[in-house]
């Protein structure tokens, strides 16, 4: 089935092994390239993706052209007022009463600039009970929220003279502010939460705190290295903050992952009698090695991110692929140097109860790393290996089943954030009475001469198309820029917040209004944008992107597989397993979020879609994540037949002997992204779920049953690979731990070690 070379090879046993000669210089070096990477990425300082590149198509166009002119577009603020009855109406004394009072306080702040009544702007309710003053705010709109507390606090002292109308505030500034106050420090809250909860669970896994440690430390000095690494980057590729928070979310859990694997198997060859040296170098051999293919195999499917076409995502996809790659290398050279270093102290802070010698004194004779369920419920699954095969993926299909259904979107402001906050109810008011008003489509018409009679008659032509094919009810609203040649238009949808009627009248504006009216002026540029514009465009690239996203991870991961393997079997199955993985991942997402299945157990509601970046984001994430586990688990059956165990025996060695390790790195990564689960957003709330759901499957249905049920029913065919691939370059290594001790002293002697 493999090669009978019991030489010891590969990166990771001679990188062990240096770092073990040279511990202090391990340690120096690995310091001294995290010091100079958060040194260098402070100094060279993180740049962003800019608006205008986070999108393509006429969203892009828009927002390039607002950057070229040079035109900060102000944070725009309205006040609803509306009657609380059917008594009052627009044009009674009281109401217009009420709209002075309100824009006077606006005013009277000195931080509004633009105020217009709704008597001038015609925007008051077809049924005259809601009427909407509407201001800009003065300075730059990244920060208005900042300032818009005083207009607020303003608008809040005119609702306390007038008690039969409901008079509220809402815009960019003020959603701004009401969100960084709502949930300004969830995100800080599950990063930092994140930390205890890894270490916790890690005590139990461990049982001694300097164990406990180790990992946790690694992950951190991990994490600290990509965000320096992240700044010099981003003068090459843009990052964002959203990509930092992915980057933390990652390396947290593949770095306590990848110290995991290599703790227990050094722990383990200690348990069985080995010295701490000889202990060191099978774990550098063995898990070191699995460590190395999976941290590969999650970075060709991070690096899938890539070719989205997307900043967002692209920025996303390479911090991921960076902390991953940082996580692997600091995992398979200072770990072991530091373990050198400990020796027997990595046991210190022993946790009585927890730690394995008081396990051993209760249970003499017993292997403590061998876990008493899995023997169990391995025995049944190799007893009947076709019956779990069915049962399991029957199991996994039908989970996965309302994933064929599935609707995506971006949340709207209801659907993300729910009735809880009384701004979100301040919108739902809005949109009712003014179809589209709080988020109209935005026309940026740019003009060799902005006020030629053409252009003017142009403009004047859309206005009132707008209305009249449908698209609007208005009022449409025009600011020309006369300086830059330029115009924005405002156009209120019909649909208002549900974004699929809005979307139709977005493309009534784009193929049929603006066709017919500026689009017959040469030289006139007219993208439409906004956020159903935004939310079209998106969609529209990510569809684009999903086949090549797809095909790439898949056949690279494959062809990974198939290299450090020499299985055309297992490389196949990991795909396969994978691929049941990420659809059940897929099914519970949306019985969850789209239909409201369960929802109200994981504190969630159905909002009736999947926000849009979410299936994608995932499939990469999870896709690289769950070969962690499956790199580790088949490598340990590998290694187990190479000493020529039958390939039954085999399965259930290696599945038993690395269960206490999957299960504590999927119950870390599973509580990890649970508490991005507890956060308010809904979107957060699909990724931590979903994320979290996968992972528990994948360790426990996919890893505990059905691969080595599958493996079982393949038998020798497991190590099949065809005359024709006999070519192939050979990436796997002996991983046999008596191959390791017997070729100790000869890579001591200076033995060549092949890749």
């Amino acid at each position: 089935m493999g090669n009978g070379d019991t030489r010891v090879r590969g990166i990771a046993a001679r990188a062990g092994g240096w770092s073990a000669r040279h511990r202090w210089a391990a340690v120096g070096i690995w310091v001294l390239f995290v010091v100079l990477a958060m040194g260098l990425g402070s100094a060279a300082g993180r740049v962003d993706v800019k608006d205008s590149d986070q999108l393509k198509g006429e969203t892009h166009t828009a927002a390039k052209i607002v950057e070229e002119a040079g035109i900060d577009e102000p944070a725009s603020e309205t006040v609803l007022i509306q009657a609380k009855g059917d008594g009052l109406r627009a044009t009674d004394a009281e109401f217009r009463s009420a709209v002075t009072a309100v824009v006077e306080a606006v005013e009277g702040t000195g931080e509004v600039t633009d105020v217009t009544s709704p008597y001038d702007t015609k925007t008051i309710s077809k049924d005259g009970r809601s009427a909407l003053v509407q201001f800009d705010m003065r300075g730059e709109s990244d920060t208005a929220g900042e300032r818009v507390e005083p207009v607020l606090k303003a608008v809040e002292e005119v609702q306390k003279d007038h008690e039969s109308l409901r008079i509220e505030e809402i815009g960019g500034a003020s959603m701004m502010k009401t969100f960084d106050d709502a949930f300004g420090d969830d995100f800080q809250k599950a990063e930092y939460s994140a930390v205890p909860v890894a270490l916790g669970i890690l005590l139990i896994a461990f049982g001694a705190l300097v164990a406990a440690l180790l990992p946790v430390l690694l992950a951190i000095t991990a994490i600290m290295a990509t965000m320096g690494l992240m700044g010099i980057v981003s003068h090459v590729m843009p990052m964002s903050d959203t990509a930092n928070s992915v980057m933390l979310l990652v390396g947290l859990a593949v770095g306590v992952d990848y110290c995991l694997f290599y703790l227990r198997r050094e722990r383990e060859e200690r348990e069985a009698g080995r010295d701490a040296q000889t202990a060191l170098r099978v774990a550098a051999a063995t898990s070191g090695r699995a460590i190395i293919v999976s941290g590969v195999t999650v970075c060709v499917a991070m690096a899938g991110m890539l070719f989205t076409g997307l900043a967002e995502f692209e920025a996303m996809g390479l911090a991921s692929l960076m902390v991953v790659g940082v996580a692997m290398v600091g995992s398979v050279t200072v770990l072991p140097a530091l373990l050198s270093l400990l020796g027997e102290r990595v046991e210190k802070g022993k946790i009585p109860f927890l730690h394995p010698e008081s396990k051993l004194r209760r249970n003499r004779g017993r292997a403590n790393r061998e876990s008493r369920f899995w023997t169990a419920v391995l025995k049944g699954v190799l007893a009947r290996p076709v019956l779990s095969v069915v049962v399991a993926t029957g199991a996994l299909l039908a989970v996965a089943a309302p994933a064929v259904g599935m609707k995506t979107q971006n949340l709207t402001l209801d659907q993300e954030f729910g009735d809880s906050l009384p701004i979100v109810q301040t919108y739902n008011r809005v949109n009712d009475a003014f179809p589209g008003g709080s988020e109209p489509a935005e026309v940026v018409v740019k003009a060799d001469d902005i006020n030629a009679p053409a252009v003017k008659s142009a403009l004047a032509d859309f206005r009132e198309r707008a209305v009249t094919s449908g698209a609007s009810r208005g009022p449409v609203d025009i600011k020309l820029h006369d300086e830059q040649n330029m115009a924005f238009v405002y156009v209120p949808l019909v649909g208002g917040s549900d974004l699929d009627k809005a979307g139709e009248s977005l493309d009534k504006l784009r193929d049929e209004v603006r066709p017919a009216t500026l689009g017959k002026i040469d030289g006139v540029e007219a993208p439409i944008t906004g956020q159903v514009a935004g939310s079209k465009d998106f969609n529209d690239q990510l569809a684009g992107a999903v086949v090549p996203v797809f095909a790439f991870v898949v056949v690279f991961a494959f062809l990974l597989m198939l290299l450090s393997f020499r299985s055309l079997t297992v490389a196949i199955t990991s795909i396969v397993l994978n691929l049941l993985s990420v659809g059940a991942a897929y099914g519970i997402l949306v019985a969850v979020f789209q239909h409201g299945w369960g929802a109200s157990l994981v504190g969630a509601e159905g909002v009736g879609a999947i926000i849009s970046w979410l299936p994608l984001f995932l499939f990469v994430i999870l896709f690289g994540l769950s070969m962690d586990y499956h790199v580790f688990v088949v490598s340990r059956i590998r290694e187990a037949r190479l000493r020529g165990l039958t390939t039954k025996d085999a399965i259930r060695h290696g599945v038993v002997t690395t269960a206490g390790v999957v299960t504590s790195a999927a119950v870390i990564m599973v509580a990890v992204f649970a508490i991005f689960g507890t956060l308010s957003m809904q979107s957060m709330k699909q990724m931590g779920v979903g994320l979290a759901a996968a992972v528990l499957i994948d360790a426990t249905i996919i890893r505990g049953v059905l691969l080595p049920a599958v493996m079982a029913l393949l038998g020798e065919r497991n190590w099949y690979l065809p005359k024709w691939l006999h070519r192939l370059p050979d990436l796997t290594h002996d991983e046999a731990p008596e191959a390791v001790t017997r070729g100790a002293a000869r890579e001591d002697e200076g033995e060549r070690v092949p890749v």
